[in-house]
């Protein structure tokens, strides 16, 4: 089946079906009631379940021989990740970001096949920007600019001490993997450590990795993600260049559901740097 898939057909679907979830994002924002999931930083919100089913509705009517994975419909333990061909979706990535008006929300429709990233559209309504990738076409910014937008100066080697790094804090704001975010943010930041020259924190997995993609972070590292926060990202940034692996050392090639990554754009000094970030990683995040 796979050989059959027209992958610009898939595309284009999940470009309209981004620009559908955009409206009804817009519609609703400054005004939903949001509640807890795990803890008070684990959001969800009446939005996140509408969205959700609109594009779960549009892609099984679609295509109906297709699985369907997406955040809200998941169920721990029991949603598994088929090598089927699967739509793979965050309704709203970046809740937070929604509730606040931040507008570094997004919608993030990934499709994969084998388990393997081939389709993403990561769709920011509040920004306008439409992020698309297919294996082996490239990525682009709202339809014509090629990634990445920013190439670093010729002649440059990506270094972590030149690095602008994307992290998050995560919900889990205690125990060993808390501890090993914090510890490690403390080692890149420190004059005594990597130095790096910052962090950034968009508040979106999605939207981390669309920025490493743009060029405009140099990497972002994670820990805590599910495949419907990276799957579609995953695309976007190998598309124009850059790698993604494992967060913890020595995963050269990580599944999309392994919930630890570190993704790096492309361009000289890539695999040094990734070598460089491990060292800086204090401990063994555990998902």
């Amino acid at each position: 089946m796979a050989a059959t898939i027209d992958l610009d057909e898939i595309r284009d679907f999940l470009v309209e079906l981004a620009k559908q979830a955009g409206e009804l994002i817009l519609s609703k924002t400054g005004n939903t009631a949001y509640d807890d999931k795990a803890n008070s930083v684990d959001l969800v919100t009446e939005t996140d379940a509408a969205v959700e089913k609109l594009v779960a509705t549009k892609c099984i009517e679609k295509y109906p021989h297709f699985e369907f994975m997406g955040e809200e419909s998941y169920v721990p333990g029991v949603t598994k990740l088929s090598e089927k061909p699967t739509f793979i979706v965050d309704p709203i990535d970046g809740t937070t970001n929604f509730i606040h008006s931040f507008p570094f929300s997004c919608t993030s429709l990934g499709f994969a096949i084998n388990r393997d990233p081939v389709v993403g559209v990561v769709y920011n309504p509040f920004l306008n920007l439409m992020y698309t990738g297919i294996k082996g076409q490239g990525s682009f910014l709202n339809g014509t600019q090629k990634l990445p937008l920013r190439q670093p100066p010729a002649g440059s080697k990506l270094t972590i001490q030149n690095a602008l790094i994307g992290i998050e804090w995560g919900t889990q704001r205690s125990g060993v993997n808390y501890k090993v975010k914090t510890d490690t943010f403390k080692k890149l930041a420190a004059e005594d450590g990597s130095m790096v020259h910052g962090f950034r924190s968009l508040g979106s997995a999605a939207m981390n990795m669309c920025a490493v993609a743009a060029g405009q972070l140099d990497a972002y590292w994670e820990g805590g993600c599910y495949a419907w926060d990276v799957c579609a990202g995953w695309v976007i940034l190998t598309e124009a260049g850059g790698r993604v692996v494992g967060g913890n050392t020595g995963i050269w090639e990580p599944a999309v559901d392994q919930r630890i990554y570190l993704a790096v754009r492309g361009g000289d000094g890539c695999e040094q740097f990734i070598k460089d970030f491990w060292d800086s990683v204090e401990g063994q995040l555990e998902y």
